[in-house]
């Protein structure tokens, strides 16, 4: 599953700051992968990640393209437009001037999301003033939706279950100016792109892009203000909810008191508050007794504006902002507008979605603990694993989420034992290494002596005049002298010009079936055949063949019966040569000769009693 946020392996350092960033261990560290990777379904988009990566490795999904193919579809497309836009574009001296240049883009309706705010603070005040013993969690901010629906679904009927300024923005605009027409969201953060930010039916929300990418097609399509009239934003117009962007925004919108004494709504801002704040509404909620209004950051400064910039800067463009365009703000025809959006579904749904993964248990914690060579107590951290102490780090590894390999000390330690442990095995081997140069110069010794051998038995085998074939169980020929190709005749003359010693030849396509089936019966039954009188070619033969290997390789020998008795003799008297003179050096080079060596013998040897029992009968 490919999620909003992705690592470029190219550009990753492996430092773990993103997995210090990450507020909900949603960037796992396995052995099996080299560099860090982002779990999609833990992911809640909140950028963190993004701004505590300083070698930009981390990017989030572009929107560019999508937005690009809208405009050029000839469908009418309308963009809503976040109220943040008077801290992010600072460096345009009038906001009608950048109302023109969305426009250029190629947009015809240019709305901004304000109006939808203040019918949102309507609804919120609702809720405020009609109290019946339930307190909300006012979450305009996708970041902690994400985050409830995830790890603290347990809190969702919480929710004030409102759509977003965004989705109701399209609503109002698919009602005014048609419903066959594409939106398109410019917001300051990336976790608007998910999914479920983007409504359905005339709250769609066709693309999300973010003021970045809002630049960016600004320097594609060459747009600058210098070249800009004066251009208002579309109607309806808002009214205090331009002070969106900051987290106290919406109350005031809402004309919804936060004095200690007299509200009953508590503003939080900022990650480590949104966590405990909603862990303590959880918990303490009957002892609380207020409303939580929950951003994890304000929008200000969100991940999808541009890096930099000081917070109350942006902070007081945006209220300037507000009172410029207050300053001549039409009351009566703003009531008019809310009058006839007023009967927009609002409504909205969220899901649980658990990615809470199970506690490790405090004795698996102890023994991760013990293998990292921590005090099963210790709380604190050198940071480089990037999490809050040893103790957090281990429970990580105990959900999968992190190795052992990120803690520096373990890994400086595991350095040195390798060291140490590398430095007794070089030693070792260095005496290896010699073991082996000088077994290398005795097996070279022996690898010479065992050619010779080889080269010998050959030879040997090549000057029987007697016709010799080796064979396998599949009667493939494995060795055959000159006489067996001489007796097999012209064509084996022809194919041994090409295979040398008709190596791999299948016998039975170069003898007829009751001389092969005579090979066949000493493979099937393990039994030698002795001079066996057979006719091919003409000729008087005799033929013994003989079990050099069980049920793996046989010997054949054929003799022409009208050779010379006194040859036998002599071949008898070669064959013992042989056998006495090289035995002890095949004895000795056995293990280099192999199977080859023993196979040999075994066949000189069933030649030496076949011509010894010729003799006996002559």
């Amino acid at each position: 599953m490919e999620g909003l946020v992705k690592i470029i392996e190219e550009k990753c350092k492996i430092c773990y700051a993103c997995v210090r960033a990450c507020p909900v261990s949603a960037i796992k560290v396995t052995n099996e992968d080299a560099f860090p990777k982002i779990v999609p379904e833990r992911c809640i988009a909140c950028g963190s990640c993004i701004k505590a990566c300083k070698p930009g490795a981390i990017l989030y999904e572009s929107s560019i393209e999508d937005v690009k193919s809208l405009l050029s579809s000839g469908i009418t497309t309308a963009v809503a437009v976040d109220p943040s836009i008077s801290a992010e574009f600072s460096d345009i001296n009038d906001y009608r001037r950048f109302v023109q240049m969305i426009r250029a883009l190629g947009f015809k309706y240019v709305v901004e999301t304000s109006f939808a705010v203040d019918l949102l603070a309507i609804k919120y005040l609702h809720l405020v003033e009609n109290f019946k013993g339930k307190y909300y969690i006012f979450a305009n901010d996708p970041v902690v939706n994400s985050y409830i629906e995830k790890f603290q679904p347990e809190l969702i009927h919480n929710l004030a279950r409102l759509k977003s300024p965004a989705q109701i923005t399209a609503g109002i605009i698919r009602k005014k100016y048609g419903e066959n027409i594409s939106v398109v969201n410019i917001s300051p953060i990336i976790a608007s792109k998910k999914k479920n930010e983007k409504g359905a039916g005339i709250y769609k929300l066709d693309a999300v892009i973010t003021f970045s990418e809002l630049r960016d097609l600004f320097i594609e399509f060459k747009i600058d203000q210098k070249q800009m009239e004066y251009s208002e934003f579309d109607p309806p117009l808002g009214n205090k909810g331009i002070l969106f962007p900051m987290a106290d925004g919406i109350l005031q919108a809402a004309g919804i008191s936060n004095h200690l004494l007299e509200g009953n709504v508590t503003t939080v801002e900022g990650e480590a508050e949104m966590k405990e704040s909603l862990k303590e509404f959880h918990e303490n909620g009957s002892i609380i007794n207020s409303h939580f209004n929950i951003f994890y950051n304000e929008f200000l400064l969100g991940p999808g504006t541009t890096k930099g910039g000081e917070r109350y800067i942006r902070q007081a463009a945006v209220v300037d902002y507000a009172k410029r365009r207050l300053k001549k703000f039409n009351i009566a025809g703003w009531n008019e507008d809310i009058e006839e959006f007023s009967d927009l579904d609002f409504s909205r749904v969220f899901r649980n979605n658990d990615q809470r993964l199970p506690f490790p248990g405090e004795e698996k914690i102890s023994e991760i603990m013990r293998s990292l060579k921590k005090d099963v107590d210790e709380n604190l951290t050198c940071g480089v694993c990037g999490y809050n102490s040893c103790r957090d780090f281990a429970i990580a590894i105990g959900k999968g989420l992190a190795t052992r390999e990120m803690c520096n000390s373990y890994t400086s330690r595991n350095r040195q034992e390798y060291i140490q442990s590398l430095k007794i095995s070089n030693d070792k081997l260095a005496k290896a290494e010699r073991a082996l140069r000088d077994s290398e110069a005795v097996a070279k010794i022996e690898k010479e002596a065992a050619k010779d051998a080889s080269e010998i038995t050959t030879t040997m085998l090549q000057k029987l005049p007697s016709a010799l074939v080796i064979m396998n169980e599949k009667l493939r020929i494995i060795q055959a002298n000159q006489s067996f190709i001489d007796l097999l005749g012209e064509d084996a003359r022809e194919i041994n010009d090409v295979i040398p010693g008709l190596v791999g030849a299948d016998l039975k396509t170069l003898l007829p079936y009751n001389i092969y089936n005579l090979f066949t019966y000493v493979f099937g039954n393990n039994e030698n055949i002795q001079n066996k009188d057979i006719i091919y070619n003409g000729k008087q033969l005799t033929a013994s063949v003989f079990i050099i290997r069980n049920a793996k390789i046989a010997g054949a020998v054929f003799r022409d019966m009208f050779t010379a008795v006194e040859r036998r003799d002599e071949v008898i008297n070669r064959v013992n040569e042989v056998i006495d003179k090289n035995l002890s050096m095949v004895q000795q080079i056995g293990f280099l000769l192999g199977e080859g060596a023993s196979e040999t013998e075994k066949m000189l040897h069933s030649i030496k009693d076949f011509y010894k029992d010729r003799n006996k009968k002559s």
